[in-house]
């Protein structure tokens, strides 16, 4: 067993018994504290009751789906901030587009190895205590405000409804303005190089920032060939 380990907390919500225990006891060698759930609203119950640090989501669950769930909790002020990984036998680029826009962190496909799916969940949770860029605990542009300390979004006063993955991103760019950073950058420092379509998880987080910035939407430009910057 790995004494080095975290102690975070996984949720995997997952129907299929033999895949759920399959991936607890790989999470278990490594020092988790795991639970598990399976189906959506034993998994919503228990998302509620535990707080966990992050969660495993099969697409498909019977009666509630995974994609009604992540959006169910990426609505929930007190727990879009959770960070969510979706599990799926479903490959299709437009299965994982959709995931993503229903709020996940990162989506990966079966089959998958113990070993991919552990390095995901190193990466979601080292994002969710990522302390890279810190230079100010608020960010305000006009009527724009990113609040790092408590990772709110304000937009002319009103609280913008952003995932954990949305407001890093946001954070990052909005910390360097001026500055252009690649898709590899950006999947460096903010999200994991190993998510699936990679190039195409970026844009897809960027498209969701835009539509919540509303007004400001135009300070997150695409410089053509090159990746985005944020214009301070």
């Amino acid at each position: 067993m790995n004494t080095t380990a975290t102690r975070e907390r996984i949720l995997v919500i997952e129907d299929e018994p033999d895949i759920r225990e399959v991936i607890e006891f790989n999470l278990r060698l490594e020092g988790y504290r795991v639970s598990g759930a399976s189906d959506g609203e034993e998994g919503l119950e228990r998302v509620r009751r535990e707080f966990p640090d992050a969660i495993l989501l099969d697409r498909m669950l019977p009666g509630i789906d995974g994609i009604e769930i992540c959006r169910r909790l990426k609505a929930d002020p007190d727990l879009r901030s959770i960070p969510v990984i979706m599990v799926t036998a479903k490959t299709e680029v437009d299965d994982v587009v959709d995931g993503l826009e229903a709020g996940a962190d990162e989506y990966i496909t079966k089959p998958f190895s113990p070993k991919e799916l552990l390095a995901r969940i190193k990466a979601v949770v080292r994002r969710g205590t990522w302390d890279d860029s810190r230079p100010q605990e608020r960010l305000v542009f006009d009527g724009l405000v990113v609040n790092l300390a408590s990772h709110v979004v304000l937009v002319d006063g009103q609280e913008a409804n952003f995932t954990a993955t949305e407001f890093r991103l946001l954070n990052f760019l909005a910390a360097n303005p001026g500055r252009v950073f690649s898709r590899n950058t950006l999947l460096s420092r903010v999200m994991s190089n190993s998510s699936a379509v990679v190039d195409r998880n970026i844009d897809v987080h960027i498209g969701a920032i835009r539509r919540k910035l509303g007004p400001y939407r135009k300070l997150v430009q695409t410089v053509r060939g090159v990746g985005y910057r944020f214009r301070g």
